[in-house]
């Protein structure tokens, strides 16, 4: 810069000193010839050559506006310099960043790095936003978009302090009292549980169980008449609730074990001593049905010593009480034996401090909202408690025992109805007490984060698979088309793609009755749950896959209707109810809803559902048989027709249905008659006994004799699902 103006300044200077020397030359010329101009003249002059000073101060100015001008231009090439230097963004990335992450990072559009991704290992069509990119394609796409890779750590959540409520440690044995111990009656179905303790609180509950079985938990406290206490839990006896009889097994103090002594031991009731083991629970045995003429109680103890369950009688620990729960008999023997193996196991607890205990059951009645059934383990349960049970939390309402008497508080062993939960513990959930109502809402927000980051790791893991997956499929495909030609290779794709077209919606409309999907209603949780369970057994999905929309608690509504709609399921009630208006909508939607009181009729009318999805088999039902004597040949204008001269022997021949010709037990032929005779006379039934002539409908076939010719029809008959729940 300083050189080209040196320049100009002696440009200036050469330029000023030529107009001063011509304006001298000018003066010169003027003082000679003064006389003659006037004055105006010498003014005019004036003004046209401006003095030395003026000449000067042109030029400073001319310089000044020059270096103004010099100065903005470099400026500007310096910045535009600076900036070709610093084009490149520097981009800060991690591993395992998403496509919409990387996005953001660079400041661009999705589209911006799926046009990176082009032609390359990529399958653009399956990446999504929330995709995770592999190290090989983030560097792919700064790279493309001429920008800098920084790499940072994985951007972790701040570490959270772990908020959950926990149990209390072990009380001191001073401040323990003796408790009512807690008795779970298990064994088969039908063998009598529930009318053997409908005998001991002497109510008439089996009379209200649908079917005489018990479909959920019931916890009762039974007062006998010498001034103990006993807590009963019922369990259900069918092979549907093993679950939920585990649970019992886990909350109990004694198991009393039903066995019908005329049926003997059974499949459930070695699942019941199974639990029992598993718990260390001590088992008291009854022998049920011991009024019946064919009641074999010493068989009953035999066949329960390959268990492990060893009675008294045969050296063993196990009480054994003969009783009858129809007629009473020795009802007050079992309750003595329960509680003088209670004696023995001298059962405490602490009455002091927060509350902990076990749920039970939950379900929802009208008016009250979310209603659990528990049993309290320790401290003394009252009205304003704040609880927490799994992902739900509670301010006691109100409570209530098993007769739906409102109580005012529940000690240990007690089982309690209790109101006031936000939302639905499951069945088996730890019961704590905390004390406040922030502090139940911090446990509860701390435990479904916890469940959240469990769900995340498990959702990575899975897609670190399918990745993998991809690449080693990307890896065969370029193994497969490395060696072929580009215009082979689009060829190859191109009908790959063609394969892969979506269905038209009638291929759509029939491949979608192979899919039954079910929302499944219950009464209680643990119903819900059980039904769940038997489903997880479900393996005829090659037949029909099962899809499980949506479960909950309570009655059929418009939500379970409109979701049944949209996915054209069919609603599964159980021990709930649906009102004339839902029925109606139901009806008007054409969405089927089955309400049905007892489990296995409910997973019976699911596996005829399920069977009604399947293709229809057809099966051959034979009508006749003839075996063939001689063969000949007719001559029908220009051709000869090969004839089989037969003989029916079962059965008979028509000629409308569908024929069949074997060869050394071997189906060589199938197809209709084009004629049969019976000598010359063109019939259409032959029937046992009688000779006659046929021809096929096939020219090439040949016979022989000793072939035989099978008359049959085809009928279309219903499949049945090859799906077995295990009972």
């Amino acid at each position: 810069m300083n050189q080209k103006i040196l320049k100009l300044e002696n440009l200036l200077r050469f330029h000023t000193i030529c107009r001063q020397l011509h304006s001298l030359y000018q003066r010169r010329m003027l003082a000679q010839w003064r006389h003659v101009f006037s004055s105006a003249y010498l003014v005019w002059t004036a003004q046209l050559y401006p003095q030395p000073w003026q000449t000067h101060a042109l030029i400073r100015t001319a310089l000044s506006q020059h270096r103004l001008l010099v100065t903005k231009k470099e400026k500007k090439s310096q910045k535009s310099q600076l900036s070709s230097t610093k084009s490149k963004k520097e981009v800060e990335v991690w591993i395992g960043m998403t496509v919409e992450e990387l996005a953001r990072a660079m400041e661009k559009d999705i589209d911006c790095v799926y046009e990176s991704l082009l032609n390359t290992a990529v399958d653009i069509d399956s990446l999504e936003a929330h995709s995770h990119l592999d190290e090989v394609w983030i560097k792919e796409v700064i790279k493309k978009s001429g920008m800098k890779l920084k790499w940072s750590k994985l951007k972790q959540d701040k570490v959270r302090e772990n908020k959950d409520a926990v149990k209390r440690p072990q009380a001191d044995p001073a401040l323990l009292i003796p408790r009512s111990p807690v008795v779970t009656i298990m064994g088969h179905v039908d063998h009598g549980k529930t009318t053997l303790l409908d005998k001991l609180r002497k109510t008439q509950v089996a009379a209200m169980e649908a079917g005489g079985i018990t479909q959920h938990i019931g916890a009762f406290l039974v007062s006998l008449p010498s001034g103990e206490k006993i807590t009963f839990l019922d369990t259900p006896g069918h092979a549907a609730f093993s679950a939920m009889r585990a649970r019992g097994a886990q909350v109990t103090d004694i198991i009393i074990l039903v066995v019908a002594a005329d049926d003997g031991v059974m499949k459930q009731t070695v699942e019941s001593i199974q639990h029992a083991k598993d718990a260390q629970v001590p088992i008291v045995l009854a022998i049920n049905k011991c009024d019946k003429a064919e009641a074999d109680p010493e068989k009953v103890k035999k066949e329960l010593l390959a268990y492990d369950v060893v009675c008294e009688d045969y050296g063993g620990d196990v009480q054994a009480v003969h009783v009858s729960a129809l007629t009473g008999d020795n009802m007050m023997a079992l309750a003595e034996a329960t509680i003088a193996l209670a004696e023995m196991l001298e059962l405490k607890a602490d009455p002091t401090g927060p509350v902990e205990g076990t749920v039970i059951e939950s379900f929802t009645d009208k008016g009250r909202g979310p209603v659990t059934t528990a049993i309290i383990q320790r401290g003394t349960l009252r009205k304003g408690s704040i609880l927490v049970a799994g992902k739900s939390w509670a301010k006691v309402r109100l409570m209530f025992d098993e007769n739906d008497k409102v109580i005012n508080e529940a000690c240990p062993s007690m089982p309690v109805g209790i109101i006031g939960w936000r939302d639905f513990p499951s069945a088996g959930d730890e019961i704590l007490e905390v004390e406040s109502e922030p502090r139940a809402r911090e446990v509860v927000h701390w435990r479904k984060y916890e469940q959240e980051q469990e769900k995340n790791k498990e959702d990575l893991e899975l897609i670190e698979e399918k990745r993998k997956e991809h690449q080693e499929a990307h890896r065969k495909a370029r193994e497969k088309y490395g060696t072929l030609h580009w215009k082979a290779r689009s060829f190859i794709k191109y009908k790959i793609k063609k394969q892969q077209q979506p269905l038209k919606p009638k291929e759509k409309a029939g491949g979608d009755s192979n899919v039954l999907p079910i929302i499944i209603k219950g009464d209680v949780d643990g119903s819900v749950e059980a039904i769940l369970n038997i489903m997880d057994t479900y393996d005829a999905s090659h037949e029909c896959e099962l899809e499980l929309v949506h479960s909950g608690v309570g009655d059929i509504s418009e939500n379970d209707v409109n979701l049944a709609e949209t996915f054209h399921g069919v609603i599964y009630g159980f021990n709930v109810n649906a009102g004339n208006v839902i029925q109606q909508s139901a009806a008007k939607k054409g969405v089927k809803i089955k309400l049905h009181k007892i489990i296995y009729r409910l997973i019976e009318d699911l596996q005829e559902e399920l069977s009604s999805r399947l293709p229809c088999i057809v099966e051959e039902h034979t009508i006749g048989e003839a075996s063939i004597l001689a063969t000949f040949s007719i001559t029908e204008g220009k051709k000869k027709v090969p004839v089989a001269g037969c003989r029916v022997q079962k059965g008979q021949l028509e000629k409308q249905k569908k024929f069949k010709l074997i060869r050394n037990g071997h189906v060589i032929w199938k197809g209709s008659l084009i004629s049969l005779k019976h000598h010359k006379d063109d019939i259409s039934v032959i029937k046992t006994g009688m000779d006659c002539g046929l021809s096929l409908d096939e020219e090439k076939i040949e016979f022989k004799v000793g072939d035989d010719i099978v008359c049959y029809e085809e009928k279309e008959v219903l499949a049945k699902t090859s799906w077995d729940p295990g009972f």
